[in-house]
């Protein structure tokens, strides 16, 4: 089966939901696809407790609730999302639409395109033992999907960046244990998401411990990790330690990949897409690029930047769209259509 559609949003991250919302006020209904199983991107999935400090109006907002307010106000515009499946294929038309293939078949024929991709697929850094790999969704994890899960259970956080202490913290208060392994004593996170953590490891009562060592092997029973051996770094370092553990939680960080995406014909600047900065046009008509995949002379790497294009491109969607249209800026504040469409009643919210 293959849906129609005027524009597909590849990417729903918050420039990509964005999007959906100033092309809502456009009249322009929008279908969005993206890799992951829920909205939001990267933010929420790897830095969901943590502020985000530069957001206009927000003096301090998380990950997540970023998401959660950004995917309300595209509400009123009743997007259609494709979660869980990465497109896959761009085929061209003769009559210059595009029909756009995920990996699970869905196939969008489309006029336009926007890609709000951020870096691109994310490829999480592997621990790199052998099979450990046979136990990625049974009790390895990459990514967290839902915190919940790890309720009352023992905990194994590997790594020593943002990811990984913004989840200690996370889990600490929901977990039974929570054990945090660095290959050092320094780590590459914010100093106050560090300090508290360190905080909740002096508090016994907190059942948060860090160790310094390095994973050097692991056991396993009935298709699940049941332990790993640390080992401390030096020259005799000595039999380690043995953790047994239920859920085992690897953050080494992420390598950005374009995908198939960089099979698409577009003019690339390393692993950035070049765009015209007055409309995020790409090389190829109908197609846009917004937020950090997109590449141009004084790109700031900004959420509010990729807010801005979000609002550029859709005005040069809908004047691909209907080139005939004539196109003037209309305040939410005072325009009874935008009112209309937001399904709000004039001066109330």
């Amino acid at each position: 089966m293959t849906v129609k559609t005027d524009v597909v949003v590849v990417g729903a991250g918050p420039c990509g939901i964005f999007a959906v919302f100033e092309l809502g006020l456009l009249g322009i209904h929008a279908h969005v696809v993206d890799s992951l199983a829920e909205i939001g991107g990267q933010c929420p999935t790897l830095y969901p407790e943590k502020p985000i400090y530069d957001i206009p109006g927000l003096p301090s907002v998380s990950g997540q609730e970023l998401v959660d307010r950004l995917a309300q106000q595209a509400t009123p515009f009743d997007p259609t999302y494709h979660l869980g499946q990465q497109v896959v294929e761009l085929e061209p038309q003769d009559d210059s639409s595009f029909v756009l293939v995920t990996e699970t078949g869905t196939r969008l024929h489309t006029r336009t395109v926007i890609i709000a991709a951020g870096l691109g697929a994310f490829r999480s850094r592997p621990l790199r033992l052998a099979g450990v790999e046979d136990f990625v969704g049974a009790n390895l994890y990459y990514m967290v999907e839902d915190k919940n899960h790890f309720q009352n259970r023992s905990i194994v956080i590997l790594g020593g960046g943002d990811s990984a202490i913004d989840w200690v913290l996370a889990l600490a208060p929901l977990a039974r244990s929570v054990t945090l392994v660095h290959r050092r004593a320094e780590f590459r996170a914010a100093p106050a998401s560090v300090e508290q953590m360190k905080k909740l490891a002096n508090d016994r009562s907190a059942a948060v411990r860090c160790l310094v060592g390095r994973v050097a092997s692991y056991t396993h029973s009935s298709g699940c990790i049941d332990s790993i051996n640390v080992l401390p770094f030096g020259k005799n370092p000595g039999p380690g330690e043995i953790i047994a553990l239920d859920d085992l939680l690897v953050f080494y960080g992420l390598t950005p990949d374009l995908g198939p995406i960089a099979d698409w014909g577009l003019n690339l600047d390393k692993k950035n897409i070049d765009v015209e900065p007055e409309t995020c046009a790409t090389n190829i008509r109908g197609i846009y690029a917004i937020g950090d995949i997109n590449s141009y002379p004084g790109k700031k790497k900004l959420i509010l930047t990729g807010f801005n294009e979000a609002v550029l491109t859709a005005y040069a969607v809908q004047k691909y769209l209907d080139p005939s249209i004539k196109q003037t800026v209309q305040y939410t504040t005072t325009s009874s259509t935008l009112q209309k469409r937001l399904g709000v009643t004039e001066g109330k919210n």
